[in-house]
Formats: structure tokens, sequence, C-alpha cells
């Protein structure tokens, strides 16, 4: 398999699409989560990050 700039971009649009289906189909809970999320202190935004990262790379590992 090869990787080169296309797929870069091609993944970064597929993210984007991702991200725009929640507050498409579900606006109003989307938004009460994203509420939500306001009300996290500094070090619960950042576990949560570090766990998306981690679950990222975990399933780039697994499909590569």
């Amino acid at each position: 398999m090869v990787f080169d700039g296309s797929t870069l971009w091609q993944a970064l649009a597929l993210v984007l699409v991702i991200e725009g289906l929640l507050p498409m189909l579900v606006p109003g809970r989307w938004r009460r989560t994203f509420e939500q999320l306001l009300s996290l202190n500094d070090g619960q935004l950042r576990f949560f990050g570090l766990l998306s990262v981690g679950l990222g790379l975990t399933a780039l590992w697994l499909l590569s």
C-alpha cells in the first residue's frame, strides 16, 4: 500500500464527513453533548483527547 499526499487529504476529508454526520442527523442531541463537553475541566478533556489518540493509533496499527 502506497501512502502519498493525496492519501492524507482523503483521510482528512473522511474525518470531515464523519464529524459532520451527527450535527446533520441529530443537531439537538449533538448540541447537548457539546455543551456537556464544554463543562468538563482541562484534565478531563486531556484524558478524552489522549484516549482518542490512543484508540486512533491502535486502529491504524491493527489496520496496517
